[in-house]
């Protein structure tokens, strides 16, 4: 594809995604992404300020992806069952782009966002599965910080192949789920030790 051909910044964004799915999110490069484009780098700097902005964008592209993958997935349920479809569409969209799981993993402060709303829904879709648990500040930062920890945590051993134990996946991870479940539920019983 060449800028004659039509290369934009959502195309580029798109490509780059693909080769963080293929080949690793790290090695994302302007130069990597130029070659699998047939352009010169300097043709890439038109549509991308630098590396961070390219993997930024690849990072936000996943986000708005996976919140349209949780979002129905919850859509109706409540509690244990919430819980379970959210995660396993994490999970799942993990599994179908390993890179572009690994870009939702790079901080992205706000201003770098520009105007997709993926970010701030993925974290609105986070809050309102928490607020199923009737958990209010901080409650709820440290439920989110303990659900993203405990999922995002499993789901990485997994892409890495770390877990050795015969132990089927899925049964440790519906307990893991239950356990989550069950940790939220009881949330307000347990004083902070603050």
């Amino acid at each position: 594809m060449s800028p004659r051909m039509g290369l934009t910044g959502e195309r580029v964004t798109m490509a780059a995604a693909e080769l963080a799915d293929e080949d690793g999110f790290a090695n994302v490069t302007v130069s990597a992404l130029a070659r699998r484009l047939g352009v010169k780098d300097a043709s890439l700097y038109s549509h991308v300020r630098n590396l961070r902005d390219l993997r930024v964008r690849v990072g936000v592209l996943a986000t708005e992806e996976i919140s349209d993958r949780i979002a129905p997935a919850v859509a109706g349920l409540s509690g244990h069952r919430a819980l379970a479809a959210f995660a396993t569409a994490i999970r799942g969209y993990a599994r179908d782009h390993p890179g572009r799981y690994a870009a939702t993993q790079l901080r992205v402060e706000p201003e770098e966002w520009g105007d997709s709303p993926g970010p701030r829904r993925a974290g609105e879709l986070t809050l309102a599965l928490l607020r199923g648990y009737d958990l209010e500040e901080p409650d709820a930062t440290d439920a989110v910080r303990l659900l993203r920890s405990t999922v995002y945590g499993f789901i990485d051993i997994e892409l890495t192949e770390g877990f050795a134990h015969p132990r089927e996946l899925d049964a440790s991870w519906e307990r893991i789920l239950l356990a989550l479940h069950h940790t939220f539920t009881d949330w307000k019983n347990h004083e902070s030790t603050d």
